[in-house]
């Protein structure tokens, strides 16, 4: 058998999770076929391929069509940004591919909805006039001419293995209709499913917008410029790493890039959330989308448009709408169940109440098929789906990235925050407050070997000392035998001499006497400084304070958790003094002196209390943030913010936490009664129907309604907005 191969296509007309579950079950039918991955909100269906060439994929395109779906083979592996469609003002899937571009009402659903609504409002109104003898044929074509699309994909679906379908169990219906003369409830009903069909499309036409929006984000025309200083236009998509495009005041940045020449306020707002604009000049980096809001500006691009930060959120999105939450996982097992099951009730209904309750037989087939109808899953299935796409892509339009609905679920039921220091509930950004030398040494020669032994560090404390060295003027020896103790030290051999740079903790250790320099640990340490403390050949050099500013939204951050129940806690490698005076200028709890396994282990004590939500800088506290129930990174779109952890805040803000947990807790109630209304009205047509209350049409109203009411009540989350 020839090694795997990972095949990837676009499959159109998908408008709701049973969809995903109809082609899923297709497909993994076929000989060959592995690890089938469906995601209804990127169009997308990848598989892995065993062999069989191209008989093997013309096999997967046949067995999509058989469903009414049309199949298009991307080439190249990776995350497909969905299909346009135009106007992002609530396009659909289609059957059709040439409705790709074509707005919803125009599409092939859209004609066959309005054919059947004029057949039905036609005959009701001929039947006001004429004897029934003359009106019942036109119900009957209304019937016949959306059971033969719908019985083709019934009988499609029963071959691929999906034998109960909503197609299956509405055909039945219908058909059981027409013969017991119940023609004109028979067109109703289907009328109102092709219409049920018709709004699903339109709502996951409008749902798939929220991720075009994220798309449209990128400028049509970049500037790049020649090496003779012109400029060129072309698409943001044919720029390579290494060219230098302009930014004009006004303008959208069409790269991820560093700014080589010139100065401005950047408007992240359209990707991360952050409103306020932030000055950038040259050496920072830019994102792309960001609004260039004054000063002409270069960048020189440092990643090509299938890898900027745009390109891996919509990606992110995308694969975060395709994996299910838990209650997601356990509607759909239920589902598979309940089909069947109520197929079963529906028979009973028929064949019981003639010998138990007295009812005719045609009374209690009348019945029977109200069952049937209202015994259809689709609200109930779509119900989560739904609700977790919206939630996602609302979060993503704020810069709140959440991988999955299952992350998006576990953070709102989290109890404790835990949250690291340092570029976290910090600006990450220290600097040097004082250099106290010990007797016999000067104050530059401390920061001068301090520097030697820090130099191509990118610790935040080491850039602090080498900026402070900077600004002294100092000329930094080279260091030799660098060698790195983890959350403890640094040592290496500087002009001859062994030069360590540690915290007071491991000097202790080391059983180093500090002398008249002990004195003043407490007093930096109580006014929230860190101090590093500089050996030379195991002898004190001096002492270099460090002070990292909380951030300007932390302790809104923390108060905003706070009012939603949550317990904040810092974890820190500082030492205790110098953790409880941060924390208290913040307002939550300290844990200091931790080292990377002990952060590791205090997360499984807190576990204990409840799920904790681990907040870090994505560099550092990977197996924190892995040990926690749900690990959030707050890094402003770089690399290991959006993929270490399970959620990312890309504004880099303390009170996004919060946010990501008011947005989890706002979707998992929107499920709540999505469940609610799907379950609820099928409960009460049930007794209704059985009662002879309401008849067919009411059935399939409890099914195409609730669908419609669950799907819109969904959208409503993409209005959401944080309180604060």
């Amino acid at each position: 058998m020839d090694a795997a191969r990972r095949v990837t296509w676009r499959v159109e007309g998908m408008d709701c999770a049973a969809c995903v579950a109809k082609v899923t079950r297709a497909v993994e039918r076929l000989p060959g076929i592995a690890a089938v991955e469906v995601n209804l909100m990127a169009e997308r269906l990848a598989l892995d391929l065993g062999g069989g060439g191209a008989e093997a994929l013309e096999a997967v395109e046949a067995q999509i069509a058989a469903l009414g779906y049309r199949a298009t083979r991307i080439d190249g592996d990776g995350p497909v940004a969905p299909a346009s469609a135009g106007p992002t003002h609530g396009h659909a899937g289609h059957d059709d591919p040439a409705d790709a571009a074509t707005p919803w009402w125009a599409t092939g659903k859209a004609r066959l909805t309005g054919l059947l609504g004029a057949l039905v409002l036609g005959a009701q109104a001929a039947s006001l006039v004429l004897p029934d003898s003359l009106t019942y044929p036109l119900f009957l074509a209304a019937t016949a001419i959306a059971l033969v699309p719908f019985g083709r994909r019934a009988l499609a679906l029963a071959r691929a293995g999906s034998p109960f379908s909503i197609e299956t169990l509405m055909c039945t219906a219908a058909l059981g209709a027409a013969v017991i003369g119940a023609a004109e409830e028979a067109a109703v009903v289907v009328l109102l499913f092709a219409t049920g069909e018709l709004l699903e499309n339109v709502a996951a036409g409008s749902a798939r917008a929220g991720i075009r929006a994220l798309a449209g984000l990128m400028p049509r025309v970049a500037l790049r410029l020649r090496p003779d200083g012109g400029t060129e236009p072309l698409a943001p998509e044919r720029l390579a790493i290494g060219d230098l495009v302009l930014v004009r005041p006004g303008d959208r940045v069409p790269c991820d890039g560093v700014i080589e020449e010139g100065r401005s306020a950047i408007d992240e707002s359209p990707v991360t959330g952050e409103s306020v604009p932030v000055s950038r000049g040259r050496g920072d980096a830019v994102i792309a989308g960001s609004i260039n809001a004054d000063g002409a500006i270069r960048v020189r691009v440092t990643r090509a448009a299938a890898d900027n930060t745009i390109a891996r959120i919509i990606a992110l999105v995308e694969e975060a709408t395709a994996s299910r939450a838990p209650t997601q996982r356990f509607i759909e097992r239920f589902s598979r169940w309940w089909t069947p099951a109520a197929m079963a009730v529906a028979l009973l209904a028929v064949l019981l109440p003639p010998f138990l309750l007295g009812w005719t037989w045609e009374t209690s087939l009348y019945r029977g098929l109200a069952v049937l109808l209202i015994a259809c899953p689709c609200a109930l299935v779509i119900s989560v789906p739904a609700a977790m796409a919206s939630g996602l892509s609302a979060g993503a339009r704020r810069g709140l990235l959440v991988k999955g609905g299952a992350a998006l679920e576990r953070i709102g039921a989290a109890r404790i925050v835990a949250f690291d220091k340092t570029g976290t509930l910090t600006e990450g950004r220290p600097r040097v407050t004082a250099v106290l030398p010990a007797p016999g040494r000067s104050a530059e020669e401390v920061l001068a070997l301090a520097g030697g032994v820090e130099q191509g560090s990118a610790h935040p404390l080491a850039r602090a000392i080498l900026a402070e060295a900077a600004q002294r003027g100092l000329s930094l020896p080279p260091a030799r035998g660098l060698a790195a103790i983890a959350g403890r030290a640094v040592v290496a051999t500087v002009a001859g001499r062994r030069i360590t740079v540690g915290s007071p903790r491991h000097a202790a250790e080391a059983g180093v006497p500090l002398g008249g320099l002990a004195a003043e640990l407490p007093r930096l340490e109580t006014e929230g400084m860190t101090v590093a403390v500089v050996l030379i050949d195991d002898a004190p050099l001096g002492l270099v304070a460090l002070r990292d500013e909380p951030r300007a939204d932390a302790r809104a951050g923390v108060a905003a958790l706070a009012a939603l129940g949550l317990r904040s806690v810092m974890l820190t490698g500082d030492n205790a003094r110098t953790g409880a005076a941060i924390a208290a200028s913040i307002g939550l709890e300290a844990k200091a002196e931790l080292l990377p396994g002990d952060k590791l282990r205090e997360i499984g004590h807190l576990r204990q209390d409840g799920p904790v939500v681990m907040v870090g800088d994505g560099i550092n506290d990977a197996p924190a943030l892995a040990a926690a129930s749900v690990g959030v990174a707050m890094g402003g779109g770089t690399d290991v913010a959006l993929e270490t952890a399970d959620a990312a805040v890309l504004k880099d803000r303390v009170t996004g936490v919060a946010e990501l947990v008011s947005l989890s807790r706002a979707t998992m109630a929107n499920v709540r009664q999505n469940v609610a209304v799907a379950i609820g009205l099928k409960a009460v047509f049930l007794a209704t129907t059985l009662a002879g209350v309401t008849g067919l049409w009411p059935a399939i109203l409890a099914d195409t309604g609730a669908t419609v009411l669950v799907t819109l009540n969904a959208l409503r989350l993409l209005r959401w907005a944080p309180r604060w």
